[in-house]
């Protein structure tokens, strides 16, 4: 049997560094970390003591060829504090969103993807979510 500790990191290709830099630092507002040379561009974030680590590669696709915001498609999710800043944040950056407060996961959920169709999740617990 394997006994975990936590989720370390997620790994995701890009194809424009200053493109996604500006996705994930500025819009997402993730912090980013040192990254080691591996004789390639790429770039590090730290949340809460877990990563995301974009790599590029000019090739590559997303596993989604359909770039639309569907929440069944792989992705990952990220806890935010406040359903409404957050979504009001990405409207005001322009960053499409599909809505999910009501789910039946028990969390209300935003999507949205990067500019390479990576789709990300921002939810809270649906009994944290407070109604304007």
């Amino acid at each position: 049997m394997i006994t975990y500790k936590c989720l370390h990191h997620v790994s995701l290709t890009v194809t424009d560094l200053e493109k996604a830099k500006n996705f994930y630092g500025k819009i997402l507002g993730l912090k980013e970390i040192s990254r080691p040379d591996f004789g390639f561009p790429g770039a590090w974030y730290e949340i809460e003591g877990q990563q995301v680590h974009l790599i590029v590669e000019p090739s590559s696709q997303t596993i989604r060829p359909d770039k639309g915001l569907y929440s069944r498609e792989g992705h990952f999710a990220l806890r935010v504090e406040n359903y409404h800043e957050a979504l009001q944040w990405l409207k005001q950056n322009q960053v499409e969103t599909l809505e999910k407060p009501d789910g039946k996961s028990g969390f209300a959920q935003i999507f949205c993807a990067d500019p390479d169709g990576n789709l990300i999740e921002l939810n809270v617990d649906q009994k944290d979510l407070e109604i304007k």
